[in-house]
């Protein structure tokens, strides 16, 4: 398309090709994420008709330049749709991966926190009590040592798996209620009343 210029400073010249190309791209790879998703993950975007078509019919090609070309035909089906159409999915997939980066931090930390119980007990052990207060700390205390006991056999990790669960559990703020000690009593805040 063949730019006229006018001396008006008001006139609109439209989007510059620079920014067509980036739009482009972006479209390109929301594309390439709608291609990755899970079917049952995309069945809840509220995409256009004639995108889910497509999509459809890029997952079945298989060699990959003729996936590549179908995925930038994908692309070129998207850019018919108005910017705003594409709003929703686009916040959806920010907030998967919101969601995802803070629940692998969650992970890390409980990960690494069953470390320091393993190699500093007394030390570790002390800074969750402090912030949880209502641990049972025998039961604790006991899984740190069998989880020692199997890292030494060279045992499977049941204990090691079990502390992991124990603190993932009072980081969602469920106190250890419901554990019981190995007398099959039950800890106290478990009774039914």
């Amino acid at each position: 398309m063949k730019r006229t210029y006018t001396h008006d400073p008001d006139h609109d010249y439209g989007p510059t090709r620079t920014q067509q190309r980036r739009d482009a791209l972006a479209v390109l790879a929301l594309a390439q994420q709608l291609m990755e998703m899970p079917p049952s993950k995309l069945a809840r975007l509220a995409l256009p008709e004639d995108v889910e078509r497509e999509i459809a019919n890029t997952r079945r090609i298989t060699a990959h330049i003729a996936r590549k070309r179908q995925l930038q035909f994908l692309a070129k089906v998207m850019r018919r749709h108005d910017a705003d159409v594409f709003d929703g999915v686009r916040a959806a997939l920010g907030e998967n991966k919101e969601r995802q980066r803070q629940e692998t931090a969650a992970m890390h930390r409980m990960e690494a926190l069953r470390e320091r119980l393993l190699e500093n007990t007394d030390e570790a052990m002390s800074q969750l009590i402090a912030e949880y207060p209502g641990v049972d700390r025998q039961h604790l205390r006991s899984l740190v040592r069998q989880a020692k006991a199997e890292k030494d056999a060279n045992k499977p990790p049941r204990a090691y798996r079990e502390i992991y669960q124990l603190l993932k559990q009072l980081a969602a703020g469920g106190e250890s209620d419901e554990v019981a000690d190995e007398g099959g009593e039950e800890l106290p805040g478990n009774a039914e009343d």
